[in-house]
């Protein structure tokens, strides 16, 4: 089969795009360093020629209200060029509780994103997988104030990018869902335990102290931020990947 990969060139596209090569697809990574632009709808119709999956992996430049209309507007033209080109699948990759979480602006988008392309005219499925073992850094720094980090107990089960690629390359390999795929990492934490694990692990002279109103994780009610029942867990555990990160990167 043919497939474009729509950011494939970031961190989940990369390795989809290694994994479909692998097995012997002939795969396109498109993305604005290609030509292609999802919100103008530029290089679409190019990158579509004679392929029979498209894989959206791209994401907004924000994660405030404006994610709202990235979404909403790259959707809207990759639906558009996709049936043109005779798309028979398109995969998106979203986030596990993405529909119970109103009060954040990129879940909102998200969910709209998922809308899209549920009511657009191509046959889907939609991956949704937790948070990202990659992302916990960053995570932690947006709530740092010196040597604290303040996090609240919010139940995360967060899993290896890695996980993540090979579901959304193994649904694209199969057929049409019509429906979504959850998946999740093989162990839930809260998410200040989850940062105390990372500074154990690697420690930086920062300390984490649990605080029920930090950062935009606090807004997130109850554990739906964990992969609900039926959801496919990736085999990779948290402290296993830390050790693996501290081994590429002593």
């Amino acid at each position: 089969m043919k497939f474009t990969v729509l950011g494939g060139k970031g961190l989940i596209g990369s390795q989809v795009v290694d994994l479909l090569s692998a097995a012997g697809h002939e795969v396109v990574a498109a993305s604005l360093s290609t030509g292609v632009d999802v919100v103008s709808g530029k290089g679409l119709d190019e990158a579509f020629a004679g392929a029979d999956v498209a894989v959206n992996l791209t994401n907004s430049p924000t994660f405030d209200a404006s994610s709202i209309e990235f979404f909403e507007t790259s959707a809207a033209a990759i639906g558009a060029a996709a049936d043109a080109a005779g798309i028979r699948h398109q995969v998106i990759l979203s986030i596990v509780g993405v529909d119970q979480v109103p009060g954040l602006d990129y879940y909102r988008a998200k969910a709209a994103q998922e809308n899209a392309l549920v009511n657009g005219p191509t046959p889907y499925s939609i991956v949704r997988a937790t948070q990202f073992y990659e992302f916990v850094d960053a995570i932690m720094s947006w709530t740092s104030d010196g040597d604290i980090v303040r996090l609240p107990p919010t139940p995360v089960q967060p899993m290896a990018a890695a996980d993540v690629a090979a579901a959304v390359a193994g649904t694209a390999s199969g057929p049409p869902l019509q429906g979504i795929r959850n998946v999740g990492g093989p162990e839930v934490f809260s998410l200040d335990e989850l940062g105390r694990i990372t500074l154990g692990a690697r420690p930086d002279g920062r300390r984490v102290v649990t605080d029920d109103q930090a950062g935009m994780f606090a807004a997130v009610p109850g554990d739906v931020l964990t992969a609900p029942d039926g959801a496919d867990l990736g085999p990779t555990y948290y402290r296993d990947w830390l050790e693996g990160e501290k081994q590429q990167h002593p």
